[in-house]
């Protein structure tokens, strides 16, 4: 088995990329969603026969199930049961989504709060693997009225020092106690 190279930006950015397709497909308005990352020969024997491997990332999301539904997306309570997670041994990365209120600081963006996802991902290298946060803006109702397909467009912003406490709190879960 091949392990990724947990330093190569792009392993996370497809794993990243893999994550806002599944949520996107969920659509908006949903609790959050953590997912382990795996080599994907791991999981290989589950997937369709059809699956070609070589056009694969090399790692697989697994979605984890347990995140309490009464904890809301954003929220510090999210940020307090991440902290309890610990993966096991296979677990290289781990990918967290959640909804939020974003509000655009760079010079010169509209400074209103719009409602977005954020797409947060590190690979564990001893702590020093790759990491990346991204958003991803919701629709407004003017958007949504001049272009009906607007819901199905996915834009993703990006940038140095997005989120930092969330991209803490998931190298955290790979810490021995």
């Amino acid at each position: 088995m091949t392990t990724p190279d947990l330093h190569d930006i792009r392993v996370l950015n497809a794993a990243l990329r893999e994550a806002v397709d599944f949520v996107h497909a969920e659509g908006w308005d949903r609790p959050a969603t953590l997912f382990g990352l795996v080599p994907h020969a791991l999981v290989a024997d589950a997937l369709p026969s059809s699956f070609d491997e070589a056009d694969a990332n090399p790692l697989a999301l697994v979605v984890q199930d347990g995140i309490p539904e009464h904890i809301r997306p954003g929220s510090e309570e999210l940020g307090e049961f991440i902290a309890t997670v610990r993966w096991p041994e296979p677990v290289v990365g781990a990918i967290l989504t959640q909804e939020i209120v974003f509000v655009n600081s760079a010079e010169g963006a509209d400074a209103t709060p719009r409602a977005a996802r954020l797409f947060s991902g590190i690979l564990d290298e001893g702590g020093d693997g790759a990491e990346r946060s991204l958003i991803q803006l919701r629709p407004t109702e003017e958007e949504l009225e001049a272009d009906p397909f607007a819901q199905d467009k996915v834009e993703l912003l990006g940038g140095d020092e997005i989120a930092p406490g969330v991209i803490a709190t998931l190298r955290a879960t790979f810490e021995q106690d």
